[in-house]
């Protein structure tokens, strides 16, 4: 399981990593940012806090490189012992999703945010890739712990 879930992490790094990189550029160009759809905006969003821009500035940008560090170091532990597919998957997503947004940090001295989603009903916070991976991940980690929840329940002690 630790390898599929590695897998998973590298393969969401690159991806995170490479549509930085392509984005970046593009988004240098069109500085109004580029209308996809009347509810989906690619926008160049400099996010130096964490989620909705909380705890930013620059003297934060090493404390948050530093406590995502450690929480990448914890997943990374938990993932060598994931006795499932679905759990190595959840943790191999929010690995690569976190590693892709420390680089980020260390490199460029905030993460790169680009997918800008308006809705009817909300507007979200532009996002990247590794935002998507950790999301995506707690879901199935969440997911596969009730699943395993139930299946204890089932069985006879």
């Amino acid at each position: 399981m630790f390898r599929f879930g590695l897998i998973i992490a590298t393969v969401i790094l690159v991806v995170d990593q490479v549509s930085k990189l392509y984005l970046i550029d593009l988004m240098a160009r069109h500085p109004g940012g580029i209308e996809v759809a009347s509810f989906f905006n690619l926008v160049m969003v400099w996010n130096r806090g964490v989620s909705f821009g909380m705890f930013a500035g620059d003297d934060m940008r090493w404390i948050l490189v530093a406590i995502t560090a450690v929480i990448s170091g914890i997943v990374f532990l938990w993932l060598r012992k994931a006795t499932n597919r679905m759990l190595a998957a959840g943790l191999g997503l929010v690995l690569g999703g976190a590693i892709g947004n420390i680089i980020d940090r260390v490199r460029l001295g905030a993460v790169a945010d680009f997918f800008d989603f308006d809705l009817i009903f909300m507007r979200w916070p532009a996002f990247n890739v590794a935002d998507m991976a950790i999301v995506c991940g707690v879901i199935v980690i969440l997911l596969e712990n009730l699943f395993q929840g139930r299946k204890s329940d089932k069985m006879p002690s």
